[in-house]
């Protein structure tokens, strides 16, 4: 069912009409006794999921008793992070997801489902794992909150990849990941109906309706001016919900363009990204827009480590970013690879399969670093200087010695192809 749904390619939703939006479906809802939010954590700060937490909190009050970031692999928040993102939410309502061991499992798809849906490419049962709150937490409303984008594992992101990726455990989150890449990134991103949300959305149907889900989400476009701004919310608690959204992300998220691109340059904030795990958005993001034989230069001030998590870090720097081939070849011949098929997925997405270039501008990382992942490296300092983010705009520049190139202030908000390249595959 679905409570409220507004949304349009020009639509603006303002702080006031999102919280009046927000507290009507509430009240459609019923009272409640102990209610738990699953926002994203600083990784995904422009979704609005901070205020929107902020706005259920205050409807809520003492009923709403937990507040668990989806962290999946990521780092848990600091104290820093949670004041900015989520307001006057208290502190002390914030849980931390221990995703190798605080995780409890529903059920498991059969590998024959997963298999069928994969067209072969893997073969395994997939666990259903979420956070042991959800099932032991006694609370009688669940509230997912995120952002609909185009996303390189499942195509579209959040709706039940917020609570069995965002929550989940190492085994769902290592097969899932494997899966999206297995099957193909650029056959995935931007389309809500692929391999990975079909799994999904059968541990759904089939072992997660003991808990009380209600699902927030929000599209945010860009204006003209380069202002970021919510195009759309919808709030309901099933998959009609998810596919609203997914739609209008897809004309407010997705760039098409006419040529490819001879030579991207991507900005990425400190605040957001400080790991080649989340800032090979900068890749995935804009890799259908590349030419083959261009140039993808990653401005990236903040970037101190390639995994969020220790153990990928590690397996990060041993393989290295290499083709497809490659690391399925890696996975079968390594146990710690076929241990944590996150990684082997991460290795599989962050490489060029050799068809364009990647020069990464650490804040923090050392030339012999990034070139040990099979990454050019170029000083920061100098190519912030001949790239100013503050000079540039998102789109064509023209730079002062007449060469052109396309820039992107933040892969996260969106997606890049050119025509001829974007294709729609069937299942």
């Amino acid at each position: 069912m679905i409570y409220y749904e507004k949304g349009g390619k020009d639509t603006v939703l303002g702080d006031r009409e999102l919280r009046e939006a927000l507290h009507t479906a509430f009240e459609e809802l019923g009272p409640r006794k102990r209610v738990m939010a699953i926002p994203p954590d600083i990784t995904r700060f422009y979704s609005m999921a901070g205020p929107l937490t902020e706005y259920a909190w205050e409807y809520y009050g003492r009923s709403m008793t937990d507040v668990l970031p989806a962290l999946g692999t990521h780092s848990a928040m600091s104290g820093a992070q949670i004041t900015k993102m989520f307001g006057s939410t208290p502190g002390s309502l914030f849980r931390v997801h221990d995703w190798r061991n605080d995780v409890v499992t529903l059920g498991e798809v059969p590998r024959e489902f997963v298999e069928t849906v994969s067209g072969g490419r893997v073969s395994y049962s997939w666990p259903a794992q979420v956070n042991k709150l959800l099932v032991e937490g006694g609370h009688d409303l669940i509230l997912s909150i995120g952002q609909v984008v185009p996303h390189e594992v499942i195509g579209m992101a959040n709706y039940n990849k917020n609570i069995f990726v965002g929550t989940g455990g190492p085994e769902g989150i290592n097969k899932s990941h494997f899966l999206g890449a297995a099957f193909g990134m650029e056959r995935i991103m931007g389309r809500a109906d692929t391999p990975v949300r079909r799994v999904l959305n059968y541990a759904s149907d089939h072992f997660a309706g003991g808990i009380p889900l209600l699902y927030i989400l929000t599209v945010i476009g860009r204006e003209a001016s380069g202002n970021l701004v919510v195009r759309g919310l919808y709030i309901g608690d099933d998959e009609e919900c998810f596919t609203k959204a997914a739609g209008l992300s897809l004309e407010v998220n997705f760039q098409m363009l006419e040529k490819p691109l001879e030579k991207v340059v991507v900005y990425l904030e400190p605040q957001e990204f400080k790991s080649t795990w989340l800032g090979n958005k900068s890749i995935y993001r804009s890799r259908m827009a590349i030419a083959d034989g261009g140039k993808l230069v990653v401005l990236a001030p903040g970037l101190k480590e390639f995994g969020e998590d220790r153990e990928i870090d590690h397996l990060i720097r041993k393989y290295g970013y290499r083709t497809t081939p490659e690391i399925l070849g890696a996975v079968d011949q390594n146990e710690d690879l076929r241990q944590n098929l996150s990684a082997a997925a991460h290795l599989i997405h962050g490489s060029t399969e050799e068809r364009f270039s990647v020069t990464y501008c650490p804040g923090h990382l050392s030339r012999q670093e990034i070139e040990s992942v099979n990454y050019s490296y170029a000083s920061l300092e100098e190519m912030m200087g001949q790239y100013d983010p503050g000079k540039l705009k998102d789109g064509f520049n023209r730079m002062p010695d007449g060469e052109e190139i396309f820039y992107i202030s933040n892969p996260a908000l969106g997606l890049w192809s050119w025509k001829e390249k974007f294709k729609q595959s069937p299942l």
